[in-house]
């Protein structure tokens, strides 16, 4: 891929990315918080998470029951992402190392959308470069197509023009955090600071 091809692949991704993110912070604000933590009024329960068996980055089966008693942090992304991802997960351990202590009572976890390139020992090398929290998931494509479905995440490959796999992943790009029992508590749209993300987690992780 050349580099003129490269470029006008990722801006014409970062508009359909843009579109995609706004349209889920609609579709998830109203029933449930905003990004800094504000209650939005709502009779209903947001209908984000769920179920999933996914392996982490050390080759263990894990299900939301291997993290029960702790608050997830989720991100859904993926490891050869040239910035959106490494962005976001950069916001993520700010934002721990911000709240301080409150960071022990946390799993962040960072979940693939491109399974076939983020196998179990990329997703080890690649977690190593974010906080300790952390945790890096990955499976089979139905495995990350039902985490994703469960989490409302949209995604699809995007072949490259030249017909290498130098592939890239349209996504959405949300922060999701919930609580002990895996039940949403606010989301944090592509573009929250660290600072404001760290509010937010302060208001629900006591």
């Amino acid at each position: 891929m050349t580099g003129r091809t490269r470029l006008t692949v990722i801006l014409s991704l970062a508009a359909i990315v843009l579109l995609g993110v706004v349209a889920a912070d609609m579709v998830l604000r109203g029933p449930g918080q905003m990004g800094d933590g504000t209650p939005v009024r709502s009779s209903g329960q947001a209908l984000v998470g769920g179920p999933f068996t996914l392996t982490d980055q050390d080759g263990r089966r894990v299900t939301p029951a291997d993290y029960r008693g702790k608050y997830l942090l989720i991100y859904f992304g993926y490891t050869f992402c040239p910035d959106v991802c490494p962005a976001e997960l950069q916001v993520m351990t700010a934002a721990l190392d911000i709240v301080g202590d409150k960071a022990e009572k946390i799993q962040a976890l960072f979940i693939t959308i491109d399974p076939a390139r983020d196998t179990v020992a990329q997703m080890k090398d690649y977690i190593g470069n974010f906080h300790k929290r952390f945790a890096a998931l990955t499976g089979s494509a139905d495995d990350i197509a039902n985490a994703a479905k469960a989490y409302r995440v949209y995604y699809k490959k995007v072949a490259a023009e030249d017909g290498s796999n130098d592939y890239l992943m349209d996504h959405s790009s949300i922060v999701y955090l919930m609580d002990r029992s895996n039940k949403f508590l606010v989301h944090f749209p592509y573009g929250t600071g660290p600072e404001k993300m760290a509010a937010g987690i302060e208001k629900f992780v006591k």
